[in-house]
């Protein structure tokens, strides 16, 4: 059995994706690397099959009609035959030493008959024009080399959340939580980072930095013209997460907070988006939200507007102007988005 699939979903990947398969490569036969072309119109299908010609058993190129990231990623698990997968976008990339030293511990684990759900590892912001990069670490919130349980967890500081650059889930959990991304909606990678959260049983973390974010193409969907003109999407995905699990049955109490505090960043996310427009189109979309929030859950709603985010999040464009800006620059700092 592979260690590791590593999911890439491209869509006109042409200009940056071999970067990405390269860096891979470099764990050798440990790796499965699922190559999966988005419906492209470039030569992304074309350099895949390249690469899955010239390295047979490791890279594998799967094509699919246009559906969306989370749809490729959904691809790329039902492809996935790895103890472990992780996706790598196709802009971004992996540091192969980090790489090297967590199939490594894999490896180690595997031995003493242990597999843990969840593996957690730094990720690295490669942001345009900028010489000092920011490293996004753990070691506050986790124990560091040996299986530890939500339990065992630290304080999670604001901007040290786990994202899909930072997790690597067992394949099998994945599927048997009931993993489910919708088509033609970004913003899903954290969905396929918090809906799994309850079915995690034990982790491992390894204070590496192994995932290269890069930011800096004016097409990314993190970029704020483009969080502004998908806010739908943002919203749909925040109202699928609210609606994934019924927080208040999970016993574990770190958990449930944690879980708590990353629908309270959604939320902000979206409200402050909504806010920033200035339209009474999205104004109201805002009131909307909060509104759906307090019928889906009237103890949740109250828990989360009780934040200092959550209350930020519901001012209105003209009063609460301090708690705005707090939201904002807090939430800018957790995603990087602009």
């Amino acid at each position: 059995m592979k260690v590791i699939s590593a999911v890439v979903p491209c869509y006109n990947s042409e200009a940056y994706m071999e970067k990405a398969i390269n860096t891979l490569l470099s764990g050798g036969e440990d790796m499965e690397i699922i190559v999966v072309d988005d419906g492209s119109s470039d030569r992304t299908l074309e350099i895949a099959k390249r690469y899955e010609a010239e390295y047979p058993g490791i890279v594998r190129a799967v094509h699919k009609e246009n559906g969306g990231h989370g749809d490729a990623v959904m691809t790329g698990l039902a492809h996935a035959e790895g103890l472990y997968m992780k996706v790598v976008d196709s802009d971004d990339w992996v540091k192969e030493s980090a790489l090297a030293e967590i199939l490594k511990t894999i490896r180690e684990l595997l031995k003493q008959g242990t597999a843990p759900d969840m593996l957690v590892a730094n990720y690295v912001y490669e942001k345009v024009g900028e010489e000092k990069k920011k490293v996004i670490q753990y070691r506050s919130a986790l124990p560091q080399k040996k299986i530890f349980t939500w339990a065992d967890t630290g304080h999670f500081h604001q901007g040290q959340y786990i994202l899909m650059h930072s997790v690597m889930y067992r394949t099998e959990l994945l599927r048997e939580c009931g993993l489910s991304l919708p088509k033609h909606t970004f913003y899903v990678d954290n969905i396929f980072v918090y809906q799994p959260l309850p079915s995690v049983k034990s982790m491992y973390y390894m204070d590496v930095n192994l995932y290269r974010y890069f930011i800096g193409r004016d097409d990314q969907s993190v970029t704020e013209a483009n969080m502004m003109k998908r806010i739908d999407q943002q919203i749909r995905v925040t109202k699928l997460m609210i609606e994934a699990h019924d927080i208040w049955k999970i016993k574990e109490k770190r958990l449930r907070n944690y879980m708590i505090k990353y629908l309270c960043i959604m939320m902000t996310i979206s409200s402050i988006y909504l806010l920033k427009s200035g339209t009474e189109e999205n104004l109201a979309k805002k009131q909307e939200l909060w509104a759906y929030l307090k019928a889906y859950d009237k103890k949740l709603y109250q828990r989360i507007s009780r934040t200092i985010l959550g209350t930020s999040s519901k001012a209105d464009s003209k009063a609460g102007q301090s708690f705005f800006k707090v939201g904002y620059e807090l939430a800018r700092k957790i995603f990087k988005f602009n």
